[in-house]
């Protein structure tokens, strides 16, 4: 159940995948795969640094349209259930920048995969800055970019 005090705090995200459970987990799990699909669609991945265990911690930076370098970002590993949940932190790494929180679940039914992603901001005030930062239309980009990397997988 989700208080109004945190959903304030939230984006939420919900995608189907055309693929089994463990085929989008994979994606999620190897940084040649993470490589291929994390990110809006002209800012892809140039750096992706993962130790993927619970306590691991990942490195990333994309690169804009113009070789224009983002900001460098990452997070830890907290919870790694195989083919249905990760959970983990993420933020810039400047100094004093906000963390927040990213729990991804997969369900599947009948091969295809459910994939709901909530992101717990500090505060709504944050979780404001991440939506005019265009947060949600970058990670749905993303998403759309591993439904193709998914049905690739699947073979």
């Amino acid at each position: 159940m989700t208080t109004e005090a945190q959903a304030d705090r939230q984006i939420i995200i919900t995608r189907q995948f055309d693929a089994p459970a463990r085929i989008v987990f994979l994606a999620h799990s190897k940084p040649e795969h993470v490589k291929r699909w994390f990110g809006p669609v002209d800012w892809p991945l140039t750096t992706c640094e993962m130790d993927f265990r619970v306590g691991g911690r990942f490195h990333f930076a994309m690169t804009g349209p113009n070789d224009e370098p983002g900001p460098p970002f990452g997070g830890e590993y907290l919870e790694i259930e195989p083919d249905r949940r990760i959970v983990y932190t993420n933020g810039f790494d400047a100094p004093g920048s906000p963390r927040f929180v990213t729990e991804v679940t997969l369900e599947e039914t009948g091969g295809k995969t459910t994939l709901t992603q909530v992101t717990t901001f500090e505060s709504k005030a944050v979780r404001d800055q991440y939506v005019e930062m265009g947060y949600a239309e970058g990670t749905n980009s993303a998403y759309d970019q591993l439904g193709d990397v998914a049905v690739e997988l699947k073979g």
